[in-house]
């Protein structure tokens, strides 16, 4: 009998670690989880500060701006030539 004890001891040893871990996993998902949505709510706002700036500044950045706005600038004219010859393609 004390040897199925030691048993019944150490199978319910070895499952209370596994819900210890499965518990700390668990949390470790959910803690990585609300760090993702704090860098998603980062990376949103830097692109709203960069739009605002655009926006309002595009057409005389200050120096460390400039190549950033020329491209935008050039991809918007770039994007605007692809819509026209789209209209042209469907007669428009």
């Amino acid at each position: 009998m004390d040897f199925i004890e030691k048993i019944g001891d150490a199978i319910t040893a070895k499952g209370k670690e596994a819900s210890e871990k499965a518990k700390e996993l668990a949390e470790i998902a959910n803690l990585k989880s609300q760090i993702s949505t704090c860098e998603d709510v980062i990376k949103k706002n830097y692109l709203e500060i960069g739009r605002i700036y655009f926006e309002q500044y595009g057409d005389m950045p200050e120096p460390p701006f400039e190549k950033q706005c020329r491209a935008i600038q050039n991809a918007r004219r770039g994007a605007e030539e692809l819509r026209e010859k789209i209209d042209q393609i469907k007669g428009l």
